[in-house]
């Protein structure tokens, strides 16, 4: 497919490397239950199957975020679109996250949970993006440390496509190049 530049993370290594991460996080969470907090719609196909591994009781609930800015980059400005159903007061939250770019957004959400009172509260994201950080953030489980590269598949998107591939690629740059210039012309 031409939109595929290279694969990244094949969907073989993706399967052992949440098997790993759900033995590790089994054995942190032993004796307690957890709230699984997934950030949508990205997060959802991890959590599916981080879900699978985890053989302490668990309890899911969605959150989902925007952060306005072009369609490559977050601008950290984010809103609550989906908020939790649920109170986390007295809970053991664990956020799963597809990815973390520059950690904006999820430090707002890290407050912004914390002010819930959790019992505890940790992060485990699929894909960990160090090189674009601009806010530093406490993450618990990391999947991939990632480059600084525009990631799609196994629940990234592009333009909410390809969240459905079973393996993380590297996005053609044509593709999203082209867009932006064609929206910079319209307006």
């Amino acid at each position: 497919m031409d939109i595929v530049d290279r694969i990244l993370i094949d969907q073989a290594s993706i399967e052992e490397r949440i098997k790993e991460l759900g033995e590790q996080i089994s054995r942190d969470y032993e004796g307690k239950t957890i709230t699984l907090v997934c950030i949508l719609k990205g997060g959802l196909m991890f959590l599916c199957d981080l879900a699978k591994h985890i053989t302490a009781p668990v309890i899911y609930d969605f959150m989902s975020v925007s952060s306005y800015g072009d369609s490559t980059q977050s601008s950290g400005v984010v809103r609550i679109t989906k908020d939790l159903e649920d109170s986390i007061e007295g809970k053991h939250v664990l956020i799963v996250e597809d990815i973390i770019d520059t950690g904006l957004t999820l430090s707002y959400l890290l407050k912004n949970l914390w002010s819930r009172n959790p019992a505890s509260l940790r992060i485990c994201t699929l894909l960990d993006k160090p090189d674009n950080r601009k806010v530093e953030i406490p993450v618990d489980y990391v999947g991939f440390t990632v480059p600084n590269e525009f990631l799609v598949g196994y629940g990234l998107d592009y333009k909410q496509l390809y969240r459905n591939f079973p393996y993380i690629f590297v996005l053609n740059p044509k593709y999203y190049t082209n867009s932006e210039e064609e929206n910079e012309e319209q307006e």
